[in-house]
């Protein structure tokens, strides 16, 4: 989830809860019946506000998760892509030291 995304949310989610609150106070309602739905709209935004952090707190944990997989495998190919070339390189090096202790006896052998 972008962060764009997550403030837009958060603007949502404060702005009904500002428009809710002002509504309130300037309906025409007795004072008891007021502060009640004040009450009320402030539990409902709590709540809202509550799954909002948990989804992006779910959100944040399974990218992170897919983050962490993706780099684990990254770095799994290149242990073995590395593998694989330090394998080719010892083989080059054997062949060549083969190569030199040919080329070393026949030297003895001319000497």
């Amino acid at each position: 989830m972008s962060n764009n995304s997550g403030n837009t949310l958060l603007a949502v989610i404060v702005g009904s809860a500002i428009g809710a609150a002002l509504g309130i106070l300037y309906a025409p309602d007795k004072g008891e019946n007021t502060r009640k739905l004040i009450a009320d709209q402030a539990a409902a935004t709590r709540d809202n506000l509550t799954e909002s952090a948990i989804e992006l707190k779910n959100r944040v944990a399974s990218r992170i998760s897919d983050e962490r997989e993706t780099l684990d495998t990254r770095v799994e190919s290149l242990v073995t892509d590395i593998s694989y070339k330090t394998e080719d390189v010892i083989s080059t090096l054997e062949k060549k030291l083969a190569e030199l202790k040919a080329k070393n006896k026949k030297l003895q052998k001319t000497s």
